[in-house]
């Protein structure tokens, strides 16, 4: 089996459900702390204006909802409880905003589609024909789980997501999260070993 394979193939069996523990800053956010905010905001506005931008959102429309979801967060610092995601509730805010400015718009196109949670994996990786191979058919893979599956696993394995992000950003349960997350590695390990035999 080609090394670049059993290389994703150890990546996508490692645990995904770390925990960072953020509870110390989410606290001094919560006290007002506006260091603390300013080092929140630092660590998660690129990767949120890049999940807004996968869906298909503009520059200047990704700024906007970011900037609205940050100040929402800010106002209502009070309310922050230390034991949850503050990430996984500032990706919330502005994923729901966004599918309102969606929403919104519906109404200039009829057929437009309001985007689900997936993350898109469209831009290939540098490298050779067998790299882009090997993105395809994982992509492809990805794709072919059912779509709440689908959703769980780019939220945690390409969106960096702890399982616990995961179920408070999807309001569901760690246990639903863990069950999806099985079963789709056990999908991928499956599909991902017969597109191995291609590059034997």
């Amino acid at each position: 089996m080609d090394a670049t394979v059993i290389q994703l193939l150890l990546i996508l069996g490692a645990a995904l459900d770390s925990e960072s523990n953020e509870s110390d800053i989410y606290l001094k956010i919560k006290n007002g702390d506006q260091k603390a905010f300013k080092k929140f905001f630092d660590a998660h506005h690129g990767e949120l204006f890049r999940f807004l931008m996968q869906k298909g959102v503009s520059e200047d429309a990704a700024e906007d909802l970011i900037q609205k979801a940050f100040i929402y967060i800010w106002e209502n610092r009070g309310k922050i409880e230390e034991s949850k995601s503050l990430r996984a509730y500032l990706f919330r805010i502005a994923y729901t905003r966004m599918l309102n400015l969606f929403r919104d718009h519906s109404k200039f196109d009829r057929n437009e589609e309001i985007p689900d949670v997936a993350v898109s994996t469209n831009n290939a990786p540098d490298g050779n024909l067998e790299q882009q191979e090997l993105h395809n058919a994982l992509e492809n893979a990805i794709s072919s789980m059912p779509e709440k599956r689908q959703n769980v696993f780019r939220l945690c394995f390409l969106q960096d997501f702890t399982y616990k992000e995961a179920a408070e950003f999807l309001e569901v349960s760690v246990k639903t999260i863990e069950n999806h997350m099985g079963l789709a590695l056990k999908d991928l390990r499956a599909l991902l070993s017969e597109t191995a035999k291609d590059f034997l």
